[in-house]
């Protein structure tokens, strides 16, 4: 068992719900962050093993700083200690070339994921010092290292989530404190399924999923497994690095 109990910023989406039971029998507690549905939360809870027992729901909107103080306070209040903070949020956006984006449009993800990462930060990291140990794991994106047309407005801010994230190793590890990153490729669970079904056509994705050295999309358990490893005490000294979950599509 990890030291602590998980935050989980995000974790009634399509991934956010994958790493919530991935990561459930290995912490002393969840809690499950939401920004509109208590209800979509419960949902999550209650597919738990030993569900509401060591499990809350919290809430977490990334645009107001209060919400995320006192989701963070809440799940302290209740565990007594977190042991890392796992951001799985993102906004739904569609994948228009840049030539067609628009200010307000950019103003949007920057402020909910970029924005929000640095509420979060900011909101952690006192209890990380005071503690002397806890952790953060971002889920990014595969687009910073194979750039997908069409894919600039989800991976802007979350090259800007990597930066901060090994700024936070960096200056914060004499404290005990990590950070990671994890970079899905093509995945079968939340916004991706959506856009397996939605955009372009099946004949785009066959090649697509051609080019994936292992010949098959990912699922949300892959992403999980690997933001359950970054956060655990597997990973103790692993700290500033983003673990690419694309089975080869970046090769």
């Amino acid at each position: 068992m990890n030291r602590g109990a998980a935050l989980i910023v995000g974790g009634t989406g399509g991934l956010g719900s994958a790493i919530c039971r991935c990561l459930a029998s290995d912490w002393d507690g969840l809690a499950i962050g939401y920004r509109s549905s208590a209800d979509k939360a419960q949902v999550v809870i209650d597919t738990l093993e030993e569900g509401a027992k060591r499990a809350i729901a919290v809430h977490c909107d990334l645009a107001e700083m209060a919400s995320i103080q006192n989701a963070v306070a809440q799940t302290k209040a209740r565990f007594g200690a977190i042991g890392t903070v796992i951001f799985a949020s993102g906004v739904d956006i569609a994948q228009p070339f840049v030539s067609q984006i628009g200010e307000s449009q950019w103003r949007q993800v920057i402020e909910v994921e970029l924005i929000g990462f640095t509420r979060v930060v900011a909101a952690a990291l006192p209890h990380f010092r005071a503690q002397r140990f806890g952790n953060f794991v971002s889920v990014v994106s595969v687009a910073n290292y194979c750039f997908p047309p069409g894919d600039a407005l989800s991976s802007v801010p979350k090259a800007g989530i990597e930066a901060l994230g090994r700024a936070i190793a960096k200056e914060e590890g004499r404290y005990g404190i990590r950070a990671n990153m994890v970079a899905p490729g093509i995945i079968d669970a939340g916004l991706g399924a959506d856009f397996l079904t939605s955009l372009y056509t099946p004949d785009i994705w066959e090649a697509q999923r051609k080019r994936i050295a292992l010949r098959h999309f990912g699922a949300g358990d892959d992403v999980a497994q690997a933001v359950a490893f970054l956060a655990s005490q597997k990973a103790r000294y692993i700290t500033g690095q983003t673990l690419i979950v694309d089975g080869g599509f970046s090769l």
